[in-house]
């Protein structure tokens, strides 16, 4: 288990990999809970916990008086899935695989008016400045244009920028990272889109502008990010309380 990672977490983790690897027959229910809070020694509210996440991502679905199934179609798309309640980075959504980051652009400037009223910092706090594109096997998913303010996430570094943000700052500066603001859009593919995600003139992309916050409140991500049509899927689940 990572540090900071909490223990429903890890679970959701290990489940959400069980299922994708078809660990568990499509036609019968998932092991129950007292099953598995036994197996991962864990009380029954934390399994249930973790189970919930899995169902608000729309991988399990509950059948009251019989258990908990797979959803079978969440296991047929070949895009990227962002669902609306996730607060995780490229790395964490593709685990498993390997992401591979091309750095292109990364320097400290001061932020333009936008910049700086979606982060809540004044015009003459410096951020990062950072533009990636980010993929699986030489093939392009995503083109990420972030902004951080430096004094909330200090250290950055070109290594840093390889990796995973996220778990720079969960992990190197433990700092939880707790909600985010998105906005998606559909839009045509500019300059950069053409050159970095190879994308064609006729091809629509995916614009995700988000901005993230750490659990004290403040804002420490401000983000553009343009995604490939045929790569990227936005899942939305929503469920009635009885």
């Amino acid at each position: 288990m990572a540090r900071n990672q909490t223990k429903y977490s890890y679970i959701a983790d290990e489940v959400r990999k069980r299922v994708k690897e078809h660990m568990y027959p499509l036609d019968r229910p998932i092991p129950d809970e007292m099953t598995l809070s036994e197996e991962f020694g864990c009380s029954r509210m934390t399994m249930k916990k973790a189970l919930e996440v899995l169902v608000l991502e729309g991988l399990l679905y509950r059948k009251r008086g019989h258990g908990t199934f797979i959803i079978k179609s969440a296991l047929d798309a070949d895009e990227l899935q962002i669902h609306n309640q996730e607060v995780n980075g490229f790395t964490k959504l593709l685990k498993g695989q390997k992401v591979e980051t091309k750095v292109i652009h990364f320097e400290v400037v001061f932020p333009d008016e936008v910049v700086a009223e979606r982060l809540n910092i004044e015009k003459e706090a410096p951020v990062y400045d950072i533009l990636r594109v980010r993929g699986i096997d030489a093939e392009p998913y995503v083109l990420e244009h972030t902004f951080m303010p430096v004094n909330v996430i200090p250290g950055i570094t070109k290594q840093v920028l390889e990796g995973s943000i996220y778990t720079y700052i969960e992990e190197e500066l433990n700092q939880k990272i707790a909600s985010s603001y998105k906005q998606i859009r559909a839009d045509k593919p500019d300059e950069l889109d053409e050159q970095y995600l190879n994308c064609k003139k006729n091809e629509p992309v995916m614009e995700v502008e988000q901005t993230v916050y750490l659990n004290n409140g403040v804002a420490f991500e401000y983000s553009r990010s343009r995604h490939r049509y045929d790569k990227f899927v936005f899942t939305t689940v929503n469920i009635a309380k009885r």
